[in-house]
């Protein structure tokens, strides 16, 4: 007999339910007898005791369905210690929870802030098996994380559909694209969808070096310009600021974001209108890609094979082509960054993206 516990938590993506069908597939085909309670709502399920007896129907027809079963909720880490507004020490109550149930493990898939308190869990004692989920694709020890793929696709279409407009109108256009502290989807959309220039958190950007760009376009005899903004892009001034200083910049901007202010100071350098789309949270959802559906797959399998190896407290990453365990010590509270001098960004400077720096 098996007993495990299943959450999600954090900002939703494609893949999630296909990620848990992997790992109760992989363990049903297995085990004599599994017990599977799905936490509603991330963490508040497992806090508040809300959970449900999932059975072998609920995981049926889902590889395909977008968002999560279980639903979700963000609960930020720096948090987890201090008491609810009814004074309820929130660790041990997710502790007597698992205990109550007697599981013998939980499955978490989530992104950076979750695994965080995946890995509280398990200093905490508890047998914990996290699954890397994010379309930011910024969780460290894994190559990849699922939803990245299918946000990519999204984001390129969003960047396609702007080109012929752009084209049209012979008009400056600047997609913004998620990820608020990492340019890994900003990157891979912005290459794909043929963007002239990509602005990432990781390379701060110069103005200046942005309008360069732009007229260097329009003097070859291109009339349009696409820009690819990651949502947490800055300029190097507002880099060379204190984490004090900038978010009292921040709190006082008059711009809806990054995006619409780079905007503003296009327009006034150049004399010409500069257009916004942002895709947002469409970037979130809809259907997983088919790339999504096998990793989460293989994923699934790979956290249902560690839990019958009784093998815990790890991430199930994919490095290199293949599922690995990672321990979960090693890379909780860590973030993957985009390298400014890395392979891929050469590549794109050389056939003539600029990046604004």
């Amino acid at each position: 007999m098996k007993r495990i516990g299943m959450l999600t938590s954090g900002g939703d993506c494609q893949a999630l339910n296909a990620a848990m069908r992997g790992v109760v597939k992989g363990l049903s085909a297995n085990v004599d007898e599994l017990e599977v309670y799905g936490f509603e709502n991330g963490y508040k399920g497992l806090i508040y005791g809300k959970y449900r007896r999932l059975t072998a129907a609920d995981f049926s027809g889902i590889l395909t369905k977008g968002g999560t079963i279980l639903g979700s909720s963000r609960q930020p880490f720096k948090l987890m210690r201090t008491p609810d507004e009814n004074g309820l020490d929130k660790v041990e109550a997710m502790k007597q929870t698992y205990r109550e149930l007697e599981l013998d493990c939980l499955v978490i898939l989530g992104g950076n802030g979750t695994q965080k308190t995946a890995n509280l869990l398990r200093e905490e004692g508890l047998n914990i098996i996290h699954l890397p989920k994010t379309i930011d694709n910024d969780i460290y020890g894994t190559d990849v994380t699922f939803g990245f793929q299918s946000a990519i696709n999204i984001a390129t279409e969003a960047i396609d559909c702007i080109h012929t407009t752009a084209a049209s109108h012979n008009r400056v256009f600047i997609v913004e694209v998620m990820g608020h502290k990492v340019g890994w989807l900003t990157l891979y959309a912005g290459i794909a969808g043929g963007a002239d220039i990509i602005l990432l958190p990781e390379i701060p950007y110069d103005i200046d070096k942005v309008v360069d760009a732009i007229q260097k376009r329009t003097k070859d005899g291109k009339g349009f310009t696409i820009l690819a903004v990651a949502e947490g892009a800055i300029s190097k001034e507002d880099a060379a600021l204190s984490k004090k200083e900038y978010k009292a910049k921040v709190a006082e901007h008059k711009y809806p974001s990054v995006s619409y202010e780079i905007a503003d100071h296009i327009s006034q350098k150049l004399g010409s209108e500069v257009r916004v789309a942002v895709p947002g949270h469409t970037q979130r959802g809809g259907s997983p890609c088919p790339y999504d559906r096998v990793l989460c797959t293989r994923l699934g399998s790979a956290a249902a094979k560690a839990i019958m190896d009784e093998d815990y407290g790890c991430m199930i990453a994919m490095i290199d082509g293949k599922t690995k365990r990672v321990p979960l010590g090693d890379v909780a509270g860590k973030l993957k960054t985009v390298d400014p001098d890395s392979q891929m960004i050469k590549e794109a400077k050389r056939i003539g993206i600029s990046f604004g720096d």
